[in-house]
């Protein structure tokens, strides 16, 4: 097994994502089998309902190793085969508090795999200021002598910079950063992060790991890459828009929606479109908010009116909710194209518990007591349209996150109505599709609708007919989703 261990330094967000994955491909279109982690430095259970302040740092080195190598021989491919590589990325910067005991582990892996085995990629800011125009090595400079000195020596070095590195700076991070000018890697700002592998390729990083991993890669034309060309200059042609408002709690931070937006991303590339996200804090459409700031009210409404579909995330607590509800109730009315996901938590005295606490929730705390992870549903009508864009699957595997759910008691009351519960969970007692007849394209999930799922391509597509004429969401299939 062979370990590529992504860091990054100088800031937070500097694209160490981007880096792992782009490795990745690149790996996997030579023909190896490949892995990747993703790591955030939290030392909890359950770290998606802790506070910032409660993380601590007890000593789990072997743990985390023993964990790595663990999920690294977890095949990820359809032919069963164990990965070849795995690709490590390490949240968050170097010399952050909570990233310490990973530092330390990865520091003792390195020896206990051999260094012909481990290899590190240290992604690091090259800032220009506009006052000089210079590229500044210094950032670079400190933050991989801190690497240094927590016991991590970096293979290669990757600049993320505005502009093409100059050769003069290159050279000059070779020097003071002790690895040779090949092993510096310029990563500028590029139309499209669909360039990034190409770049790297371009940069001979597949020779360099053939030398410093022992790979035995044919020197063959990549099909694969040459696909990502092509996906990557069509990209920059497109001329076609379509907008999708998305009304949500956190919009503040487009990270907080990172999953769904890349799913629609990738669904509007799939049909030749760009798209435009309209981010739309849900507590700014409430009546509240009229009263209150009346700016914001109008703004909100005017960017959901505007927009060609809506898409609503799930989100925790009671703010924000009859945003929601108003957003939906507009899309119903005016036929938009509607994509809901998940629900929340409403007023737990209310006469109406549209949305209730799963039984087995265990009341007061938040910690531990979701329902997590795959779960089946089943579809219980032959005419559903999402049933149609899964390829007339009779069920599908999907990745849930919740602790509520809807009052089954009410289920007639809704499908009197012509909203219909289309999928169901194996017992037939959760409701986790949705669907209005007579609509254009109205869905609600239980689950979280993240790429690869058919139905973002579906209220893409929808959006973007609208503009023009209507057209039947039957005419896509998931092959098309898939096909890009």
């Amino acid at each position: 097994m062979k370990y590529i261990l992504v860091t990054g330094g100088v800031i937070s967000g500097i694209g160490k994502g981007i880096i792992a994955s782009s490795v990745g491909t690149i790996l996997k279109s030579c023909g190896l089998h490949v892995t990747a982690i993703k790591i955030d430095p939290y030392i909890n259970i359950d770290a998606g309902t802790f506070s910032p302040y409660e993380h601590v740092v007890p000593h789990i080195t072997d743990a985390i190793q023993e964990w790595v190598m663990r999920q690294a021989k977890v095949s990820v491919d359809d032919d069963g085969i164990e990965p070849e590589v795995c690709v490590i990325e390490l949240g968050g910067t170097v010399g952050d508090i909570e990233s310490m005991p990973f530092i330390e582990a990865f520091r003792q892996f390195q020896f206990k795999v051999k260094r012909e085995n481990f290899c590190n990629i240290h992604v690091s800011l090259v800032p220009q200021p506009n006052s000089t125009g210079e590229q500044k090595t210094k950032p670079t400079q400190n933050s991989v002598r801190e690497l240094r000195g927590l016991g991590l020596s970096p293979d290669l070095i990757v600049c993320r910079c505005s502009t093409p590195l100059d050769t003069a700076v290159k050279e000059k991070i070779s020097m003071f950063c002790h690895v040779e000018p090949e092993q510096v890697i310029c990563i500028h700002d590029v139309s499209s992060i669909y360039r990034v592998p190409l770049l790297l390729e371009d940069q001979g990083i597949v020779d360099y790991f053939c030398g410093r991993l022992n790979l035995l890669i044919e020197m063959r034309p990549r099909t694969m890459l040459t696909k990502w060309k092509e996906m990557s200059d069509r990209s920059d042609r497109l001329l076609e828009h379509t907008s999708i408002a998305l009304v949500g709690k956190y919009t503040k931070l487009s990270d907080s929606y990172a999953s769904v937006i890349k799913a629609l991303e990738h669904s509007a590339l799939a049909i030749n479109y760009k798209l435009e996200v309209k981010y739309i804090d849900s507590a700014d459409l409430e009546p509240a908010a009229l009263q209150e700031e009346p700016v914001k009210y109008h703004e909100a409404w005017q960017k959901l009116c505007r927009a060609d579909g809506v898409l609503v995330p799930g989100g925790f607590g009671v703010r924000g909710t009859e945003g929601k509800i108003q957003a939906i109730n507009w899309a119903r009315r005016q036929k938009k194209p509607f994509l809901d996901a998940n629900s929340t938590e409403f007023d737990p005295e209310t006469k109406h518990p549209v949305v209730i606490e799963m039984p087995e929730h265990n009341p007061g705390q938040l910690g531990g007591t979701m329902r997590l992870g795959k779960r089946r549903t089943l579809f219980k009508s032959t005419s559903s349209v999402l049933r149609k864009l899964y390829g007339d699957a009779e069920y599908v595997d999907e990745r849930h996150r919740h602790r509520f759910e809807v009052n089954p008691e009410l289920k007639h009351h809704f499908e009197d109505r012509g909203f219909r519960f289309v999928g169901q969970d194996l017992e037939g007692e959760r409701m986790e599709i949705i669907e209005l007849e007579d609509h254009t394209y109205f869905v609600g999930v239980q689950y979280h609708p993240e790429f690869p799922i058919p139905g973002d391509l579906a209220i893409i597509h929808q959006s973007s007919v609208r503009q023009s004429e209507e057209a039947p969401v039957e005419g896509i299939t998931s092959s098309t989703y898939m096909g890009f």
